[in-house]
């Protein structure tokens, strides 16, 4: 039985499949993915139609229990969706890879965003706390406890901050498990995990990786980028 914590998958399927294939899952085992499922990948579709098949195995028993945050990339496009027409929000995403996203969901010159998509996306969380650690996209203020972080949860620092990443003290009392700031090595200090490995940016060297944890061990396993 463990917990395996996924890094930021960004769009990119192919290497998605190929790390689960490479954790052995078991029914007693959970995943939490850490988000940022869209953007800058081959197919954004593809991945969340994948992440739809693991809840859909989760929710009957037959695939481990799945936990799903929401990612800085993942709330652009819920923006994007709840703000139709707004240029603000439209640059925004699509300069932080948004149109990769959009082409992923043309079929016959039509672009159709699903409803069990964009549903999925609203169903993410921006904390999850088991016993011994917690898990957030981007990270959560040091200068805080972890009580205070979640009570309530700060959707800016949820989604984007890197605060924590410069800070020589944590009020944390237990580690936090985050992504969002890609890192050519996992980060594994006691008090913060950062399993994000660039997964998209296979272009650039020393990324290019899909990184995923298992805890309590603190095993990392990793894959190189497949698209």
């Amino acid at each position: 039985m463990g917990v395996f914590a996924i890094g930021d998958i960004h769009g990119c399927p192919a290497t998605l499949n190929a790390l689960l294939g490479r954790l052995a899952l078991t029914m007693e085992d959970e995943l939490v993915f850490i988000g940022d499922y869209v953007d800058r990948g081959p197919s954004s579709k593809a991945v969340i139609d994948k992440l739809l098949e693991l809840e859909g195995a989760s929710e009957t028993m037959e695939g481990p229990r799945c936990t799903f945050l929401r990612g800085n990339h993942d709330q652009m496009m819920l923006d994007y969706v709840d703000f139709p027409g707004d240029p603000d929000i439209y640059e925004l995403w699509t300069i932080n890879g948004g149109l990769a996203t959009l082409n992923s969901y043309v079929s016959d010159g039509r672009l159709v965003l699903p409803d069990t998509h964009i549903d999925f996306l609203r169903r993410t969380q921006l904390a999850h706390e088991s016993e011994d650690f917690v898990f957030v996209h981007a990270g959560l203020d040091p200068s805080k406890t972890i009580a205070d972080n979640l009570d309530p949860v700060d959707p800016q620092v949820a989604l984007w901050t890197r605060a924590h990443l410069k800070a020589k003290l944590k009020k944390w009392e237990k580690p936090v498990v985050c992504g969002h700031t890609p890192q050519r090595e996992p980060k594994n200090d006691p008090k913060l995990i950062n399993i994000d490995t660039g997964a998209v940016y296979d272009h650039i060297p020393g990324l290019g990786v899909l990184t995923a944890v298992k805890l309590p061990e603190r095993e990392f396993i990793q894959v190189k980028y497949e698209g």
